[in-house]
């Protein structure tokens, strides 16, 4: 299982029959018959639905050159769950706590004492991933003074979405789906579309492999985005359904949902500029994934169960003639990440020569900074590049569009900031493929001023590859993942000097040559 970018916009999954992990503890609060997938809610072509049809043109900095550090401003919050900042001219920051309480945040006065709100007498925050997990201000909340919120309810965990009335102190539950065998898998991402319509993610129910089946399952709300029009109402329900909602009409699905094939979407965003939807869905325990979709493209399927990542999942959901739409990021727990936090495309103005039109992401147990950007050729560049703070639960931004990040234990809201540090290495690689197997040769030189004195070398492997020897290094092999070490021979890199080595590897189709690399924990330049 590759940890790499496709170069491919879109790329169906193959048409698959029935398939044949123990499931990885998931971190605090994050952690049937299938209908063809009906025709998108646009136009656009199919082959644009996982990129935005007219990305914006990305900084000239290559990504190993960015690195993103934070600053905390504020302490004392209890189990953050997300933010979001409201249009009113305030500055402000609305920060959720599990319990059921929303805090306000202002750059020049702190962290705020007494709650915006409080509805802990209507939260179930039971387990380690129930309570209140998602806010929404609307584009018109200056003159309405309603917010939107996503939490599991008394007494049976149901996941619900409510409008909370500021000015009367008021909560009002408009939509729920029963979720009370299993307390873990909530989703609770909530975010206002391009279209001004709401949209909400919903896990598959929790418990291992999806046992409801209910990611490919379009009869429940479990394993979903919903997308819903709460500006008004259309009787009975307190919402209306967009009428090109993909599955508007059909009489065996429910017509809020907006994507399906997903197993716990704890976070997703919009792209401020064109619309596309990213969304980071927490993996099982082998594979966590980021999916990009462009704007307006409905009624996709994203594979889960019968996929997780770009790997056919033992004993999924699968059914023959499905179409599966394949997330453009994948990587492996191995590197010591546990649940992917999907951040946002960076918009701002601060840092806009740097990260503009940069994907920000991170893994509540690794804390790795992971950047992704649209390569103009169909494909992503992607680099690793920093470190979160620890147990980060979400990426919020400011209505400026700069970052902040909050983190579960102990409790804290951090200012993201970026900066340009020029790699202290670079990796070139020699690809020699044949039938079912490829040497690559890497050469790895040492830019830096200081020499480097004992090194590991660290890569992910595209899917299928399997390691059969290496030379000059002493290597091993986890899932995808490569840790090279140096040999006693070729410890020392001086300033300026480079070191080789190499390996042998099996492929059942994909020979392709690892997209990045880490010395001792810093980024690498890649290049040929």
């Amino acid at each position: 299982m590759d940890c790499h970018i496709h170069a491919q916009r879109m790329r169906r999954r193959p048409t698959l029959v029935l398939s044949t992990l123990a499931t990885a503890l998931l971190p605090a609060l994050l952690l049937t018959t299938l209908t063809p997938a009906p025709a998108a809610a646009t136009t656009a072509d199919a082959a644009t639905a996982t990129a935005a049809s007219a990305p914006a043109p990305a900084p000239s900095v290559p990504l190993p050159s960015l690195s993103a550090t934070t600053t905390q401003v504020a302490s004392g919050l209890r189990r953050p769950t997300a933010l979001a900042a409201p249009d009113d001219g305030t500055d402000r920051l609305f920060i959720t706590e599990k319990r059921g309480t929303v805090r306000v945040y202002h750059p020049d006065t702190g962290l705020a004492g007494p709650p915006l709100l409080d509805i802990t007498s209507a939260v179930d925050e039971s387990g380690n991933e129930r309570g209140l997990l998602g806010i929404a201000v609307p584009p018109d909340f200056a003159d309405s003074q309603d917010l939107y919120l996503a939490y599991t309810a008394l007494p049976d965990g149901a996941v619900t979405l409510a409008r909370y009335r500021l000015d009367e102190s008021r909560l009002e539950p408009l939509l729920s789906q029963e979720h009370a065998e299993y307390s873990n898998h909530n989703g609770g991402q909530l975010a206002f579309g391009p279209d001004g319509n709401l949209y909400w993610s919903i896990g598959d129910g929790g418990g291992s492999g999806d046992p409801f089946d209910a990611g490919q399952r379009l009869d429940t709300l479990l394993g979903k985005i919903m997308r819903v029009d709460v500006s008004r109402a259309c009787a009975p329900l307190a919402y209306c359904v967009p009428a090109d909602n993909p599955f508007v009409g059909d009489p065996g699905a429910r017509e809020e949902i907006w994507q399906y094939g997903l197993r716990n979407p704890w976070r997703f965003s919009f792209d401020r500029a064109d619309g596309s939807l990213w969304i980071g869905d927490v993996g099982q325990g082998r594979w966590e994934e980021i999916n990009h979709l462009a704007a307006g493209r409905g009624g996709l399927n994203l594979g889960w169960s019968c996929y997780e990542g770009l790997e056919k999942f033992t004993g999924g959901d699968c059914a023959p003639g499905e179409e599966y739409t394949e997330p453009v990021f994948t990587y492996s727990p191995y590197t010591g990440g546990c649940s992917v936090i999907g951040g946002h495309v960076y918009r701002g103005e601060q840092y806009a020569d740097l990260v503009g039109g940069t994907y920000i992401a991170t893994d509540y147990c690794s804390s790795t900074v992971w950047a992704l950007r649209p390569d103009g050729r169909g494909g992503y560049q992607e680099a690793e590049i920093g470190q979160m703070p620890t147990q980060v639960t979400s990426i919020g931004t400011t209505v400026d569009g700069e970052f902040y990040v909050v983190n579960d234990l102990p409790g804290g809201l951090h200012r993201v900031s970026f900066t340009r540090e020029e790699p202290t290495c670079r990796v070139d690689r020699t690809v020699t493929a044949w039938g079912t197997g490829t040497t690559v040769d890497l050469t790895v030189t040492n830019t830096g001023d200081a020499p480097v004195n004992g090194w590991t070398l660290e890569f992910p492997l595209a899917l299928g590859q399997m390691v059969v020897s290496d030379w000059n290094t002493e290597l091993t092999q986890g899932s995808n993942t490569i840790s090279a070490g140096s040999a006693p021979h070729n410890a020392t890199i001086a300033p300026g000097a480079s070191v080789t080595l190499g390996y042998l590897a099996d492929h059942t189709g994909d020979a392709s040559p690892p997209p990045r690399f880490m010395l001792n924990g810093d980024a690498c330049a890649v290049g040929r």
